[in-house]
């Protein structure tokens, strides 16, 4: 509980650093003291944060979920914004003198180029004054105001560079926007296995993950998801967990177009670690209802020729569901390929001890937000696409929705069709 708390504290400290950097920035060096614009422009950096925060905890809270909806599109996205303007504003310190030091040269050439004015109406020089002994001038008692030009100069710089931050972050965000909102785009991998036999060449199952219905992905959102699996035909479906961010009281409705996924041997469940945030057995049983086939740490038998097997998600372990690799694949016929579906990519060290031949998975949305492909590098061994661990090949989408901010940048929202190619074909 201390660490709790002495986390949260460093974290407040830290937006609370970060907001008053942006309100320096893009209030108080751009505008009037007093005025309207400054009044307006304190007020925004103090209500977005405060949304933001509502954003986060309504959902743990139990707010009622028309308030979680109200609070989500403003507090989410401004946490996107937030984002790209600090980097924007970084960017921003860097070009800041030189802008000045531009400025002040044209002004320095300005003044060059002006006629003398010390010069009589007859065109002649006006007379020296006697010279008068010089005395020194006393010591300023505090450094002389900058000159009026000189302010007006940084005034100007100061709203070029806020002006053109503000300009990438927005543009930023809405294009981030648009892409989650229009949904996910298909991708095509083909991942050779040894053990698959000629029958299976071809095979294709489409991956889904991270859909992460919620109080601003909702029903329109999966009606999207379930058109586009349909329409490229897939001999089966794999939805690799974090379905949802809520109740099925809240998000049911939401859900149900999943009951119209169509593939040849039917589709397939995994939890993944938001379902544990939202109530997991009860979204098990309702995805059941749907027509999907949870698979919590267990297998099947494909007719095509391999094993599927699918595990809970290690989030699960505080409640006693978390990955049980021996009952899932333990007693299996080793002489065929095994697929495992696994919410997380960190299981891959126990998907190669027990002879997986392929594990797919989601969990990292490819950062979802660049540059989080960065510190999503930190903590998961593969962030998107194909890699190979000893015998074992992990393929990792970055999912079909989106966590918080209903942005992403650099890391499109995809929907996989993996085709299993036999080498005995």
């Amino acid at each position: 509980m201390v660490v709790f708390l002495l986390v949260l504290v460093v974290v407040l400290a830290l937006l609370g650093a970060v907001h008053w950097y942006v309100w320096r920035r893009l209030v108080r060096d751009v505008t009037a003291p007093g005025g309207l614009a400054r009044r307006l422009g304190t007020t925004v950096v103090v209500v977005l944060p405060l949304l933001s925060l509502a954003a986060l905890v309504s959902s743990r809270a139990g707010a009622p979920f028309p308030v979680q909806q109200a609070v989500a599109w403003p507090g989410f996205l401004w946490l996107a914004v937030l984002l790209y303007l600090v980097l924007a504003l970084l960017v921003g310190e860097a070009v800041r003198p030189l802008l000045l030091a531009r400025a002040r040269r044209r002004a320095s050439a300005r003044e060059a180029g002006s006629p003398p004015e010390a010069v009589t109406q007859a065109g002649s020089p006006e007379p020296e004054a006697a010279s008068v002994p010089e005395t020194p001038a006393p010591e300023p008692e505090a450094p002389p105001e900058p000159p009026a030009a000189d302010v007006s100069r940084r005034l100007f710089v100061a709203r070029v560079v806020g002006g053109s931050a503000a300009a990438v972050a927005l543009g930023t965000v809405g294009y981030g926007t648009y892409g989650v909102l229009r949904g996910p785009r298909v991708k095509r991998v083909t991942v050779p296995l040894a053990k698959i036999p000629r029958a299976a060449h071809g095979y294709r199952i489409a991956v889904v993950s991270d859909i992460h219905l919620g109080p601003i992905l909702g029903r329109a959102h999966t009606q999207r998801i379930v058109d586009t699996i349909n329409a490229t035909q897939p001999d089966l479906i794999a939805v690799v967990g974090d379905l949802v961010d809520g109740t099925v009281e809240n998000l049911g409705p939401a859900a149900e177009p999943l009951a119209g996924l169509r593939a040849r041997h039917g589709s397939f469940f995994v939890t993944g670690n938001h379902e544990y945030f939202s109530g997991a057995d009860a979204w098990v049983d309702h995805v059941r209802e749907l027509g999907l086939h949870p698979l919590r740490n267990a297998r099947v038998e494909v007719p095509a020729g391999f094993d599927l097997a699918g595990v809970d998600d290690v989030a699960g372990e505080s409640e006693g569901h978390g990955p049980d690799f021996v009952r899932a694949l333990g007693d299996r016929d080793r002489a065929r390929a095994a697929v495992l579906l696994a919410h997380q990519p960190v299981v891959i060290d126990d998907a190669v001890r027990h002879g997986v031949d392929l594990q797919l998975s989601g969990h990292t949305h490819g950062g979802q937000l660049w540059p989080g492909n960065y510190l999503a590098e930190l903590a998961n061994p593969t962030v998107a696409g194909l890699e190979r661990y000893g015998d074992t090949q992990l393929y990792v989408s970055r999912g079909a929705g989106a966590w918080g901010p209903p942005v992403r940048v650099g890391a499109p929202s995809d929907i996989t069709i993996v085709e299993l190619a036999s080498k005995q074909a």
